[in-house]
């Protein structure tokens, strides 16, 4: 899962080059209107799981966890004709738009832009530099992208934990609509429960006093979202009656 999926030139911000930069929110949320999950970060797996299913997908640093936002590739069913993105919650991936952390040389945290967002010109907006220094507006987007950073990181730590304890199992998604048409969402893993409820005790204790074992139930219950995203798709291509699971 790329962390660059709907940004088009991704530069690291630089107070000469921009000095003159000015932003604004985003008028829609279009950008990610082609994007079927984005990754989520640890601090808000309980916000996600009232509205999306959370799955854990397979990356090169282990399974992270990942909203499932659509079940066709290329294909938000969150995000409306109008660019609106209906749910409460929009996950923190999305939300940093148009900012986004970068490493320097030295793996150093950076703040980076996609210069090809129609959130930034030189006339309009709030200016990111004032006096050569941050301005209040880009104070803001630092914190949260170090805030992100971190949630990212502990993500990461806790998609190793589950794997290290052989607690996933594969479960591709599928979605049959009424006219017997089919989509899958392959390379995605849950946790098994049987493979929870016989945990050593003692690994229980861990998981419940850091708390990965609310994490995970919060992960387990919004696996009922499921349905409610393949009824999604059935509204969006006009169909009938349809089945979906994990």
């Amino acid at each position: 899962m790329s962390e660059m999926m709907f940004y088009e030139r991704v530069v690291a911000l630089n107070d000469l080059t921009h000095a003159q930069l000015k932003v604004r929110p985003a008028s829609s949320f279009a950008y990610a209107a082609r994007t079927n999950s984005v990754p989520l970060i640890a601090s808000e797996f309980f916000e996600c799981a009232r509205e999306y299913p959370i799955v854990f997908s397979r990356g090169e640093a282990g399974p992270m966890p990942a909203v499932l936002l659509g079940l066709r590739e290329a294909e938000n069913l969150y995000v409306d004709n109008d660019g609106k993105w209906d749910a409460r919650y929009v996950p923190a991936f999305v939300r940093r738009y148009p900012f986004v952390p970068g490493k320097g040389p030295q793996g150093e945290l950076l703040v980076c832009i996609d210069e090809a967002s129609k959130c930034f010109d030189t006339e309009q907006g709030e200016a990111l530099f004032a006096d050569g220094k941050p301005a209040a507006t880009l104070e803001h987007a630092m914190k949260f992208l170090v805030e992100f950073h971190q949630g990212a990181a502990a993500a990461e730590k806790l998609g190793r934990r589950l794997q290290e304890l052989g607690l996933f199992r594969q479960a591709d998604s599928v979605a049959q609509l009424n006219d017997g048409s089919q989509f899958r969402l392959n390379g995605l893993n849950v946790v098994d429960e049987a493979k929870l409820r016989n945990l050593d005790r003692d690994v229980v204790q861990e998981l419940f006093a850091n708390g990965t074992l609310a994490v995970v139930y919060a992960h387990l219950m919004s696996l009922g979202n499921m349905g409610a995203l393949v009824d999604r798709l059935s509204r969006r291509r006009g169909g009938g009656q349809t089945t979906g699971k994990l």
